[in-house]
């Protein structure tokens, strides 16, 4: 649960720092992603997903 928590906080962290050097290439990045077909938006959250899940378990196989 603490992993979880830690990782909750860290993607906080990781989207405030975009969203403060980058305000508007974020804004962008939105109008681009709410404009997008619900398809692509579908493909881009599993294949984002799996790239999350690997790397975690690349994480906890070289720990």
């Amino acid at each position: 649960m603490l992993d979880l928590i830690a990782a909750l906080g860290l993607a906080l962290a990781v989207e405030g720092i975009l969203f403060a050097a980058f305000p508007d290439g974020m804004r962008r990045a939105m109008y681009e992603a709410a404009h997008s077909p619900s398809d692509r938006m579908r493909l881009v959250g599993i294949l984002s997903a799996l790239v999350g899940v690997g790397i975690i378990w690349l994480a906890r196989w070289l720990g």
